[in-house]
């Protein structure tokens, strides 16, 4: 069994779902430090005629202190939800599959959704079932499992019980192979090159948000990930 890993960040892009297609096992590690300063935990990029489109989503920090993923609480006096339909439905108007995915979209941001992590995740599996990803997906939370760095990913892989751990060759100089190795796991490090595509608004942007990739692309989203 091949388990990789990831934080719950929103709306990802399309790396993490090339990972999560090469694993029997996708967790995401939502019981670690949620991350200081700017990341991909809040916001990701959509493509608009001026270029990236930024979408940010406000949370609670103020007062708080140092917070786990899986206890940041959503800020909700702004319309940032509305305002990020609006910002898609407007940019993406002649995308060619906007009306196929636009109401399971517009479903998971009128939900009730008080944490971050629940927003994020609920974004990650609609995005999983559009390209027909076949993983078993699950949460640090549900497993029951601590830890930091190697030792947290060591952990990760005794508790679903996996002998191959999954990885993108940048993140090889922050593992401990040794460690991992001692442990009886395989080490797999595997390139990602970012996919190219039919793109709205010009000259193409790497890396943006997979819905980017699925409102232009649809069904092919899924073939055109695997090639990468």
């Amino acid at each position: 069994m091949v388990v990789a890993t990831h934080q719950p960040i929103f709306l990802p892009w399309p790396g993490l779902f090339f990972k999560a297609a090469k694993a029997d096992v996708l967790v995401l590690l939502d019981r670690v430090q949620f991350p200081l300063g700017r990341g991909w935990m809040t916001r990701n990029r959509l493509k608009s005629e001026q270029g990236e489109l930024w979408l940010r989503v406000p949370v609670h920090k103020k007062g708080r202190g140092l917070q786990r993923i899986d206890e940041v609480e959503l800020f909700e006096a702004a319309d940032w939800r509305g305002k990020h339909l609006r910002g898609v439905r407007q940019n993406y108007a002649r995308a060619p599959y906007l009306e196929d995915y636009l109401p399971q979209l517009r479903a998971i941001y009128e939900a009730d959704h008080r944490r971050l992590v629940d927003l994020n995740l609920a974004l990650i599996r609609f995005l999983m079932a559009a390209l027909n990803l076949d993983v078993d997906l699950r949460l640090q939370s549900q497993l029951g499992v601590q830890g930091r760095g190697t030792a947290l990913l060591v952990h990760v892989c005794e508790a679903v019980g996996a002998r191959s751990y999954l990885a993108f060759p940048t993140l090889q100089k922050y593992l401990d192979v040794p460690q991992m190795q001692a442990a009886g796991l395989n080490v797999q490090f595997v390139p990602f090159h970012p996919p190219v595509y039919p793109q709205l608004w010009g000259d193409f942007i790497y890396n943006l948000s997979t819905l980017d990739l699925l409102l232009n692309c649809g069904p092919r989203s899924r073939e055109i990930l695997r090639r990468c």
